[in-house]
């Protein structure tokens, strides 16, 4: 069985407010470069998956795939440490700025070139947090997609997902091949020990261009994205908050007509 798993290259959210590095270039893309970035966390939940999958089915092999520029590697690393089988690269310069539709198709021709049978991806990248490139690809591959899952399973030849909507579980069956995203309720992802971080310097990362996935730069990039960032503004709270202290009912009373006072409620 062929599982892939898409992973994404993301800022360290922590690390660059401390350090106060700026997050935007001058072309309002993500500046990855001048950024401490990690392997998304929505993305070590998808590697958990997949390896769950791995130890309850024999003949696994676990790939694992990335666009992004040369640092990118390192969450492919990242994931191989986590117990991938291999990592792939896909690196080229006319990548740069590339949106959601354009990333979609850049990695569905990356995992028809490897073959599959089940694609697994977080339900959402953590920096822009769109939800949509696992839809994108799933329809570029022409096979389906089960979103959001909160569990997933794996029989002979379908994937089932259980999915929670606020006032119904759904369960969902699907035909392999197929792509899934997976919420971070499917179960905590393992810390890689030591050993497995040392293997993973071992295992086969292989980088391919646009012209190896057969793209004209022409497709991708800034100039052939449908979308486009014009402006990003901070968001400061300013506003304090209000600490409610004291004996329960009288408590209760005070924020009762505080949110009244304030038309919260």
């Amino acid at each position: 069985m062929k599982l892939v798993v898409l992973v994404k290259h993301v800022p360290d959210e922590v690390a660059d407010r401390i350090s106060g590095v700026g997050v935007f270039a001058d072309d309002m893309t993500v500046d990855r470069a001048a950024l401490t970035c990690r392997l998304g966390e929505p993305d070590e939940y998808a590697v958990e998956q997949a390896m769950r999958i791995a130890r309850q089915r024999l003949d696994v092999q676990i790939s694992v795939v990335t666009m992004g520029p040369a640092g990118a590697v390192r969450a492919l690393g990242r994931a191989l440490a986590l117990g991938a089988d291999e990592g792939v690269h896909v690196l080229d310069d006319g990548l740069h700025g590339s949106d959601a539709q354009a990333t979609s198709l850049v990695l569905a021709a990356a995992v028809r070139r490897l073959g599959f049978d089940l694609v697994i991806c977080g339900t959402a990248s953590s920096d822009s947090g769109m939800s949509v490139v696992p839809a994108m690809v799933a329809e570029r591959l022409g096979v389906p997609a089960a979103c959001d899952a909160d569990a997933v399973w794996t029989g002979e030849d379908e994937v089932v997902i259980r999915r929670d909507e606020g006032a119904t579980v759904a369960e969902i069956a699907v035909p392999m091949p197929a792509v899934v995203s997976v919420t971070d309720r499917v179960g905590e992802p393992r810390y890689p020990a030591f050993r497995s971080i040392v293997e993973a310097r071992y295992k086969t990362i292989r980088t391919w261009s646009l012209a190896d996935l057969r793209i004209r730069p022409s497709e991708v990039g800034l100039r052939a994205s449908a979308t486009e960032v014009r402006t990003v503004t901070s968001c400061a709270c300013e506003r304090p908050g209000l600490l409610v202290q004291g004996e329960a009912r009288g408590a209760a009373v005070r924020l009762a007509s505080y949110l009244t006072e304030h038309q919260l409620i």
